[in-house]
């Protein structure tokens, strides 16, 4: 894979300007451009008034409840899949991490947002090939689509399936290694027993069994509690790099994936910038807030899948 810093979008667009076909260039690539959330609509009230509303409508429309996840007040994730999402998921060895559909339900102020994770957008950034037109459209019949949102520009799949933030940082294919057993049975028996013992402050959201038998996917809530580290924290790192009008609360739970019989998970220098692109590195509300999060969320899931924790992985 040829690996570019590709999220400068100022250098593409001048380059594009200046090929022959210059502002038709331009324009095909600004309408292939994709935002990591959707915001499928808005009302007032309560979160806890939503919930089942929204459940209801996501099953009338094809998709099963997985799990649910609270993080902090005020928001609630719905996290669902279907058979479809399944068998991309399964287009390749890493591509559990689709499987999940990521639902929100967010108050803000006097406005309760309904949202939920843009499945092409996700799809070019785990490498999925396949329609996911189907899954898009389920969504938008179940919970609206008023429009896309996240960073102030969008990335193309292009952009997407070579992603990092910057120079030095990960890529899709560059997780952590949280650990390794003899096989895909012991290792998933490995996680469950570390998320249900709740080891390093993580709790499971979610198991997803991809088919074939060689994935499985697991959602992770991530609370330091009283003593805990704070920078694994979910409601601390949201507090800082979820500031918009329209929360991308969908951004949660993380994600173990069981592979074989390897335990892995995105890192977060990934999993982080790939949701929030246009999040700058210094400053209020930036990177900066949260330097000790990659290391602490990778000794969380590593304790979660019985593994051995090492390394700086600090942004």
């Amino acid at each position: 894979m040829l690996r570019i810093k590709i999220n400068c979008k100022a250098n593409w667009l001048s380059v594009a300007a200046a090929a022959v076909i210059g502002l038709a260039s331009m324009s095909v690539q600004a309408a292939t451009e994709m935002k990591p959330f959707i915001l499928g609509s808005t009302t007032t009230g309560n979160v806890s008034d939503q919930i089942a509303g929204v459940e209801k409508s996501l099953t009338d429309n094809g998709f099963t409840v997985v799990g649910k996840y609270s993080p902090y007040d005020n928001a609630e994730v719905i996290v669902v899949t279907n058979d479809t999402m399944k068998k991309l998921a399964a287009s390749h060895n890493r591509g559990g991490y689709f499987a999940p559909e990521r639902v929100a339900i967010t108050k803000v102020g006097d406005q309760v947002q309904i949202s939920y994770t843009n499945p092409p957008y996700m799809a070019a950034a785990y490498h999925i090939k396949g329609d996911v037109s189907s899954i898009k459209t389920a969504l938008k019949n179940a919970l609206g689509a008023e429009k896309e949102f996240g960073p102030a520009e969008g990335l193309s799949a292009d952009d997407l399936e070579g992603y990092h933030y910057t120079f030095g940082m990960e890529y899709f294919d560059e997780p952590y290694d949280l650990a390794s057993y003899d096989s895909h049975k012991q290792a998933v028996a490995a996680v469950k027993k570390g998320l249900a013992a709740h080891a390093g402050g993580t709790t499971e959201v979610y198991e997803i069994d991809i088919p074939g038998g060689k994935q499985t996917v697991f959602g992770v809530g991530l609370k330091a509690g009283p003593n805990g580290n704070k920078y694994m924290d979910d409601k601390f790192i949201m507090s800082e790099i979820d500031f918009k009008p329209i929360r991308s609360t969908a951004h949660l739970p993380y994600e173990i994936l069981v592979t074989g019989s390897n335990v892995e998970a995105l890192h977060a220098r990934f999993r982080i910038a790939m949701d929030f692109p246009d999040l700058s590195m210094m400053g209020s509300h930036s990177f900066m807030n949260i330097m000790p999060s990659p290391d602490a969320i990778k000794e969380a899931l590593t304790k979660a899948a019985g593994g051995s924790a090492g390394g700086d992985d600090d942004f």
